[in-house]
């Protein structure tokens, strides 16, 4: 049996841009890198070819200037929610050691860009899915972070009650009719509890603004990302509950977060 041969970056990227890869010639130089061997690359490279999400093939994703642990099966932290994390970031400085919470964490993206600002702070996140809290886990080990798994805010340790500084929530908000118009690698790769929002998308915001008051401390801030159709319905579920609220929307990484703040 003759060894594999190692593919060429040019090779890769013709074969990953005849199957649909718009970034084929980065996406080859990142496959490359990761490969140790020329079997691994080719498997990689089929692998990707056939329709596999690139970060869990690779092992990390590019987030907010972070590099964050993913893997196979998981939700992978898309761009536009570093609006989300640089706002909760934003607001955990201006507060005196704050407790910090990454609800629907997935793999502890927006809890990394807090705990990466070094201000002290209590840094907790907690999801459902067991595998991304294990990840999140890993990729806040760095800042002392804490990962649970459990639905919502039961997974948080109950001492946090009326303590909470800044509430950032990624909760899944796709309506339910829509995840089989999502992208292959998110409707095939990725576990529906992470997309789907329900009905119209908002189940899981409302879950979470229903209960926000319990958790807040006097002046906490909630931090929920939501689509621009949907975040009007979002803001009133913020404000039914007696925050003060206020949008903030970044126009090249089509980004949306409703931020609402407890009164004083």
């Amino acid at each position: 049996m003759h060894p594999t041969r190692r593919l060429e970056r040019p090779e890769i990227a013709a074969r990953l841009r005849a199957s649909g890869c718009v970034f084929a010639d980065e996406e080859a130089r990142l496959l490359d890198e990761a490969a140790d061997d020329a079997q691994t690359l080719v498997d990689l490279v089929e692998r990707r070819a056939a329709g596999e999400p690139l970060e869990p093939l690779l092992g990390w994703v590019d987030f907010a200037g972070l590099r964050l642990r993913v893997g196979p099966g998981v939700f992978v932290p898309r761009q536009r929610t570093s609006v989300l994390a640089m706002e909760a970031g934003r607001l955990a400085s201006s507060k005196s050691a704050p407790v910090v919470v990454d609800l629907c964490c997935g793999v502890g993206a927006i809890a990394a860009v807090i705990g990466a600002t070094g201000a002290p702070h209590r840094l907790v996140a907690a999801d459902l899915d067991p595998a991304a809290v294990e990840l999140a886990a890993q990729n806040l080990a760095a800042y002392d972070g804490e990962a649970y798994v459990g639905d919502l805010y039961d997974a948080l340790p109950r001492a946090l009650e009326g303590r909470v500084d800044v509430l950032a929530v990624n909760a899944p908000y796709v309506p339910s009719a829509e995840i089989g118009g999502m992208p292959r690698e998110a409707r095939e790769y990725e576990p529906r509890h992470a997309l789907d929002g329900g009905a119209d998308g908002l189940e899981l915001h409302r879950r979470v603004a229903g209960a926000a008051r319990d958790w807040l401390a006097p002046g906490g801030h909630l931090l929920i990302e939501s689509s621009t159709a949907q975040a009007e319905c979002t803001e009133q579920l913020v404000r039914a509950i007696g925050l003060s609220t206020r949008i903030v929307s970044d126009d090249e990484l089509g980004a949306t977060v409703v931020i609402g703040v407890a009164p004083a």
